[in-house]
């Protein structure tokens, strides 16, 4: 089934028309100020695509998780602001995202204005698909687009409750470009490297189950690593790990070796005897006991690395370490910098991932920077994303 894209909305015209876009606002606030806009910059193509056909548009997004009631500090003003100044055009700003004056806020948009609603989840119906919210959010709009791709696997009221009530409806320029370039991870030319970094097993459990069979190689790092080796029988110090998934990781292993895959785990790793930003730290190819693995080793980085550059398609999702101190970074930008000198046709999602590209200032030089950490795992899976079906055909 085709999904809809903005072409095909805009060719109906939209001029006069309410549009209600579902857009991933959600960045980070600290003290009410942005400290990073990419996902608002990431918006800014098809709302001014919109804004040039004459459409009212009605935006709405999330910002944290305010457990259905208001919360200053998760207020999308701020947001508003910010984008602005990135489409030079004024954006009105309504104090609630449903309601009496949702609606006024609404009826005075000028065709080509911009209105964003006030966070989604500060009401509960949000997060519940509630067929009442949804009817509220749906009576503020004429036609849908859905261009929140990092929340496309969620079935809240704003990614398929609207969308089921608006016949016309149709996917953003950023969705539509997400779905793009991770379909060439379903559909690989290979060889396929995967890697895999983060603090859990449980977290990418599903994702390892279903790629450790299809990826030529799948590389292991961050803290979850310590799952496998322990699962092994090697030792891992003091790091931490999952013992109630040690099976788990056993039949991840089990998997990839019966498809005739290779599952990598790092050679040498960088240690400390806390986890301190300032404790002395070392690179080791073992793990001695009282010491804690924090970061892949430049040995292991460097295996990583080669493995990009004989590969065709490269998917990263996750840190190789404790990439949030800057002591434990350096084997994640290490694969950040390695990746961008590939020829492979290269996929990364996840915010530490694409922090050490973006520090690294190399984004232009990565095929596909995806906005959905979750999405993006759920899809490579070959999973159907509520808010993408939705859309219909």
């Amino acid at each position: 089934m085709a999904t809809p894209d903005l072409d095909s909305l805009l060719q109906g015209g939209v001029r006069g028309e309410r549009v209600f876009v579902r857009a991933d606002l959600n960045v980070p606030l600290v003290d009410g100020r942005i400290r990073d806009d990419t996902r608002i910059r990431a918006s800014v193509p098809t709302l001014r695509r919109l804004v040039d056909a004459g459409a009212r548009v009605v935006l709405a997004s999330h910002l944290g998780r305010p457990k259905g009631r208001f919360d200053p500090d998760a207020s999308l003003k701020p947001v508003a602001r910010r984008l602005a100044e990135l489409l030079g055009t004024p954006v009105a700003f309504c104090d609630d995202c449903v309601g009496d004056a949702a609606a006024k806020a609404v009826s005075e948009l000028p065709d080509g204005g911009v209105l964003l609603l006030e966070n989604l989840r500060f009401h509960a119906g949000e997060t519940a698909n509630d067929p009442e919210f949804a009817d509220a959010l749906a009576e503020l709009a004429d036609a849908y687009v859905n261009d929140a791709f990092g929340t496309a696997h969620r079935a809240h009221a704003s990614t398929v409750g609207v969308a089921e009530r608006l016949p016309r409806r149709a996917a953003g320029d950023l969705m539509m470009a997400e779905l793009r370039h991770l379909q060439v991870i379903r559909e690989p030319e290979r060889p396929l490297l995967v890697l895999l970094g983060g603090a859990k097993v449980s977290d990418k459990l599903a994702v390892l189950e279903a790629l450790a069979p299809r990826a030529e190689t799948l590389a292991i790092g961050g803290a979850m690593t310590f799952t496998f080796m322990a699962a092994r029988g090697e030792p891992i110090g003091d790091s931490r790990f999952e013992p109630e998934r040690i099976d788990d990781a056993l039949r991840v292993e089990r998997a990839s070796a019966a498809a005739g895959r290779r599952l990598l785990l790092p050679s040498d790793h960088v240690i400390a005897e806390s986890l301190d930003a300032d404790a002395p730290s070392r690179v080791a190819n073992t793990i001695p006991d009282g010491w804690i693995a924090l970061d892949i080793g430049p040995e292991t980085a460097r295996r990583y690395v080669d493995e990009a550059k004989r590969a065709r398609t490269v998917f990263w999702n996750g840190p190789m370490g404790m990439f949030e101190i800057d002591a434990y970074a350096a084997g994640t930008r290490s694969v950040a910098a390695g990746l961008a000198e590939s020829d492979a046709t290269t996929v990364i999602g996840g915010g530490d991932s694409l922090a050490a590209v973006n520090q690294l200032g190399i984004g232009d030089r990565i095929d596909h920077l995806s906005t959905g950490g979750g999405a993006s795992l759920e899809f490579v899976q070959g999973l159907t994303l509520p808010g993408v079906a939705a859309l219909g055909d």
